[in-house]
């Protein structure tokens, strides 16, 4: 049976599902919603959110992600990154999981991945879970009901929990996988509920697809300025760095949280939606995702709440720490309409330095701008994880090394070619620790960061006088307004100056061991922008 609206000449059946049960297109969230819960799926919470349990899988399951080894694609991958699976073990699997699936209830999105017409991919998921629909709905963009009957999907991704792989005749690790194959233009995902596997092998896929056309995908999230799409920022940065807070600035328009692209015209968004970290989250802090987790369809993920009232405890992190949110874009009141803006004037390297050493911000040339984004630094804080009893680096290449599905010296060269071309101003912005490291000293201030943030985006900040930096070489304003000056020096922070320098020739030789993976593949430029361990 068929229920909803789609193409006809486009049925799962053409891409091998055969008989399958009930299948469900392109429902909307109040008929995702209802399905879910006559399956027993969730719960509906306050305001009308969809409170769900992810199972033993409450993350990302990146080794059990493979890529199909392709005649046509095997000399582009950086397949140190990406584990290969072999042609023959992913038709195995496809076979096994499709016969697995007869008889089954299954509910299809055909939904956009990119905001720019030119460059968006067509997409069909195909969910065991009618609250993957849901979450799939939110996070990519929607087709208007007059696209979908003649919708044609240019790749399928089909996610089915209950099927358990095969290693020793899928090829993979454990009954979890995630295999993606660019000939067959298929993703199969099984053994896992997170809904996250969803949204990040197709940013995986983007990430392959798009540097070939020039584009540049980005792990980064985007506003512009009121009333001016011609003035935008992209800021990259891993988790805890301040990637959503410095971004959803009310005095700007969000593009969107996490996945973008940047054209020769401009950035777009790839998303349709936010998925956003619910774990201590309050109005106080950060009242518009706040207010999310009480709206309709809002998709609440490993949340502990009251069973009768249905109120979300933020503090319980019991399930795990990484419980989110899932809702579209336009639930945040600033939100762009569009997701598209024009070529970013500033871009932000956000960092969380929690040795206490880099600056608050820094002016990088075009050439240092790929040695930090190839670096992709941050710190893990003593505490954070088990077994970390100080503060240790963190260095995830391009800010996202999990979906480079190329190698990073592709993205980062495009990067450094697009910032050259267009003139955009690059800023290392450093939220971790001033006055000592992670235990000794504090962490930078943030209505300081907001005020260097604000000077970068404004353009006054280009006016300040600059110094060298004696360990990256990178520019560091000496006065900003509203600014104390020794907040702009590192090293006057700190009580004992001596071990100041201590630290940061610690820190500088990290980053040196660390880069040592990429010289082989980098230009001289590239090479003179690293710090000096000597």
């Amino acid at each position: 049976m068929e229920t909803g609206i789609f193409n006809p000449a486009q049925r799962v059946e053409d891409a091998g599902m055969l008989g399958l049960g009930t299948v469900h297109y392109n429902l909307n969230e109040a008929g995702l919603m209802q399905a879910a819960v006559r399956r027993g799926e969730g719960e509906i919470g306050i305001g009308g959110a969809f409170l769900c349990n992810t199972g033993k899988h409450t993350g990302r399951s990146p080794r059990d992600k493979f890529v199909v080894r392709e005649p046509s694609i095997e000399a582009d991958v950086w397949w140190e990154n990406n584990p290969a699976m072999e042609p023959d073990a992913f038709e195995r699997l496809r076979r096994d999981m499709f016969a697995h699936m007869r008889g089954g209830e299954y509910f299809v999105q055909d939904l956009y991945a990119g905001a720019d017409p030119e460059h968006r991919l067509n997409l069909r998921l195909v969910n065991e879970l009618a609250w993957h629909g849901l979450f799939v709905r939110h996070m990519l963009r929607c087709p208007e009901l007059g696209e979908l009957t003649g919708f044609t999907p240019e790749f399928t991704i089909i996610n089915c929990p209950t099927f358990k792989a095969d290693p020793a005749r899928h090829g993979c690790r454990s009954e979890t996988v995630i295999a993606i194959s660019f000939e067959r233009r298929m993703v199969l995902i099984g053994d896992t509920s997170y809904a996250g596997e969803n949204k990040k092998c197709i940013f995986s896929i983007l990430n392959f697809i798009l540097p070939g056309r020039g584009v540049m995908p980005m792990h980064c999230s985007a506003n512009h300025a009121l009333g001016d799409i011609d003035d935008s920022a992209v800021f990259f940065g891993l988790s805890g760095t301040g990637k959503t807070t410095l971004s959803a600035d009310p005095a700007r328009t969000l593009l969107g949280d996490d996945e973008h692209g940047w054209t020769d015209r401009g950035i777009f968004n790839f998303e349709g939606g936010c998925y956003a970290k619910t774990v201590n989250l309050s109005p106080e802090a950060e009242p518009e995702i706040y207010h999310t987790t009480a709206m309709f369809s809002t998709v609440i993920e490993n949340m502990v709440y009251d069973p009768h009232t249905r109120v979300l405890d933020f503090a319980d992190d019991s399930l795990t720490t990484n419980m989110r949110c899932a809702y579209p874009l336009h639930y945040i009141s600033n939100a762009s309409a569009t997701g598209l803006a024009g070529v970013p004037r500033n871009i932000v390297m956000l960092t969380c330095d929690a040795f206490g050493v880099l600056p608050p911000i820094a002016k990088l040339t075009p050439a240092q701008a790929m040695y930090h984004f190839l670096t992709g630094f941050t710190a893990k804080m003593a505490g954070t994880e088990k077994g970390v009893t100080r503060a240790q680096p963190t260095f995830s290449t391009c800010f996202g090394k999990p979906f480079m599905t190329r190698r990073p010296e592709v993205y980062g060269a495009l990067l450094r070619d697009k910032i050259a071309r267009h003139g955009s101003a690059c800023w290392l912005v450093n939220t971790g620790w001033t006055g000592g490291a992670y235990g000794t000293g504090s962490r930078m201030p943030i209505r300081a960061t907001r005020a260097l943030l604000s000077a970068a985006l404004n353009g006054s900040l280009n006016g300040a006088e600059f110094r060298t930096d004696a360990n990256f070489g990178f520019q560091v304003p000496v006065s900003v307004p509203g600014v104390d000056d020794a907040l702009l020096d590192p090293r006057r922070t700190w009580a004992d100056p001596a071990a100041y320098d201590r630290q940061a020739v610690e820190l500088v030789a990290m980053f040196v061991r660390n880069f040592e993976q990429y010289e082989p593949h980098v230009g001289d430029d590239v090479k003179a922008a690293a710090p000096d361990a000597a």
